[in-house]
């Protein structure tokens, strides 16, 4: 829900995901996921599936406000559902577990009311097995409710990326480089969701201000959300590398006077149904 580790398993590279870096890093995402909370409208006894579960704050929320209901957590990074675990414990939230799984991957059958997933769909390139998973997940007359990077996210930091990555120094490293993500938008989607045998009810873009605390904010954010890219880099030099992008940034849309920096983001945000 947060963002976290949910990178496919399939894919030739893997991450490895710090999970107290990114609970630190990460208050643009859980903000957009407490905002897509509030879309959820909720009797308390529904069981959810959280996609994406990252840290696991904002699921443990989520299971606030089901008192008589329950929420399954999951997440492809060990890492990640290892730090949920500890932080949130079974003695202190009886209606909240937590699973390692692959989005690519759900085999659960008609288990859950809500499918629910915040900023981290666009860490997998081919959604279809995902969306397949969702349908075979929820139950006749459930709800998904999905917000990922959408197409065009961020293209501002994504072009100064591209020309530091092309540098004498940095372009040894990105030789036949192909990230992961996947940035889609909503007439491509609407149609996937109906080749899965969901219905669209609304599927659209958000465009969010995403705001850093200045320039070691937004190497923060880089470092702990732009893995596929980052990771290439021996770590001794990992933080020269992340340090170009974000002076490079700052340099087209510098902060203002009060010291934020802010990134344009586009998020496609979808909400289905499955048949009753």
């Amino acid at each position: 829900m947060a963002g976290g580790g949910m990178m496919d398993k399939r894919d030739e590279e893997t991450f490895s995901w710090d999970a107290e870096d990114y609970r630190q890093s990460s208050s643009q995402q859980k903000k957009w996921g407490r905002e897509l909370l509030l879309k959820l409208h909720l009797a308390g006894d529904e069981r959810v599936l959280d996609i994406g579960c990252g840290d696991g704050k904002l699921t443990a929320e989520l299971a606030g406000r089901l008192p008589r209901g329950f929420v399954l957590g999951i997440d492809s990074s060990e890492e990640m559902i290892g730090f949920a675990r500890e932080a949130f414990p079974p003695e202190r939230y009886p209606n909240l577990a937590w699973e390692v799984r692959d989005a690519r991957d759900l085999d659960y059958e008609d288990r859950f009311d809500v499918v629910f997933s915040n900023a981290v769909l666009h860490w997998i390139r081919d959604h279809l097995p995902v969306l397949e998973g969702i349908e075979r997940s929820m139950k006749p007359g459930g709800v998904a409710l999905l917000q990922m990077g959408g197409k065009g996210n961020a293209a501002e930091v994504v072009k100064v990326m591209a020309r530091v990555m092309g540098r004498e120094e940095w372009s040894g490293y990105f030789k036949d480089f192909t990230t992961t993500y996947g940035f889609y938008g909503p007439e491509e989607y609407t149609g996937w969701l109906i080749q899965v045998g969901l219905t669209p009810r609304r599927v659209e873009f958000v465009f969010k201000d995403m705001v850093h605390q200045g320039r070691e904010g937004l190497a923060a954010w880089i470092r702990t959300t732009w893995l596929p890219f980052t990771q290439r880099i021996p770590e001794g030099l990992r933080a020269r590398f992340i340090y170009e992008i974000v002076d490079g940034y700052i340099m087209r849309y510098p902060a203002g006077a009060d010291g934020l920096v802010h990134v344009e983001a586009i998020r496609l945000e979808v909400e289905a149904g499955k048949r009753r």
